[in-house]
């Protein structure tokens, strides 16, 4: 079932979103607003999330505090990777924490939180126990990230790609399963922090990982998972075909579905990171996303009639 919807992914990391576009985020509040007011009235029972911020700013989230987007959630999210790509050390997790939940009364999620094995494979291990001691009951949701490392041959979404060197690559050994399919270290660590430890696996487009992805995620325990539906996608052939099957999938699992990535025909650049043309048009396939898959509130129907 899908438990949440998450409004775009890393809106304040240059990756996911432009800011020569749009330099103080009001496009995209303008974006995330209709978002949210599209999935409320279909499904108000749908957790609405800001997507998670990568940095951890409190400006930020104060930036599109002052903008009116917080009026318009249920809660908001982070992510951090302090042994990989952040400025701060991983014992700083609480305090990293604090620093939004003093902004908001809203719930603060942890949708991202993981280890590469770039380096080696014993960092992830203790990396996980780690993250576990000092997140664990401080946040409603954390959600490591990930199940299977990232296959070489497709490609990680960031800006600069190779010429990030090692920062880039590191995004290829996030997960438990090696590209083999074979087990890390970290894989029956993990399963001894399930469920509070979720998981988030983001599935490319009729990917061939999908049942095997639901076989070990209950085979480890695991209750919630964040994943996406892109925006660009919904324009290939054959998209709902897919998005249907990827549903349904993972239909015993409490799901956040992160809607994002524009298409490159409907930006005001040709971009995934574009600020849309239209942001109707974002509002409106969130809406019909939320109504596929999560069905109309009937009390919502009724009070309508």
């Amino acid at each position: 079932m899908i438990e949440a919807a998450m409004i775009w992914n890393e809106p304040n990391n240059k990756s996911h979103w432009d800011p020569e576009i749009d330099p103080e985020w009001a496009l995209f509040a303008e974006m995330a607003i209709g978002a949210a007011d599209a999935i409320g009235s279909v499904n108000p029972d749908v957790v609405r999330v800001l997507g998670g911020i990568s940095p951890i700013d409190p400006l930020f989230i104060q930036n599109l505090q002052g903008k009116g987007v917080l009026d318009h959630l249920d809660a908001i999210a982070v992510h951090g990777f302090p042994l990989d790509w952040n400025l701060w050390q991983i014992h700083e997790w609480p305090q990293k924490l604090a620093e939004i939940q003093a902004l908001t009364h809203l719930p603060v999620w942890v949708s991202e939180v993981g280890v590469s094995t770039f380096g080696a494979e014993e960092v992830q291990l203790w990396g996980l126990d780690r993250t576990a001691e000092l997140l664990k009951g401080r946040s409603p949701r954390i959600q490591w990230y990930s199940l299977f490392d990232l296959p070489q041959a497709w490609g990680a979404t960031t800006r600069h790609r190779e010429a990030e060197g090692s920062s880039y690559y590191r995004h290829f050994y996030m997960g438990l399963i090696r590209e083999d399919g074979t087990p890390k270290p970290a894989l029956e660590k993990f399963a001894e922090h399930t469920p509070e430890l979720g998981l988030c696996q983001w599935f490319h487009f009729e990917d061939p990982r999908l049942d095997e992805a639901v076989t070990w995620m209950k085979r480890l325990g695991v209750k919630y998972l964040r994943t996406g539906l892109s925006w660009a996608d919904s324009f290939r052939p054959g998209a709902l075909d897919w998005f249907d099957r990827q549903m349904e999938a993972l239909a015993d699992f409490d799901v956040t579905v992160t809607f994002c990535f524009t298409p490159e025909h409907r930006g005001i650049a040709p971009h995934h990171t574009s600020a849309p043309q239209v942001p109707q048009e974002f509002a409106d396939f969130c809406g019909s996303m939320i109504e596929r898959y999560a069905g109309r509130n009937r009390n919502q129907i009724r009070g309508a009639a």
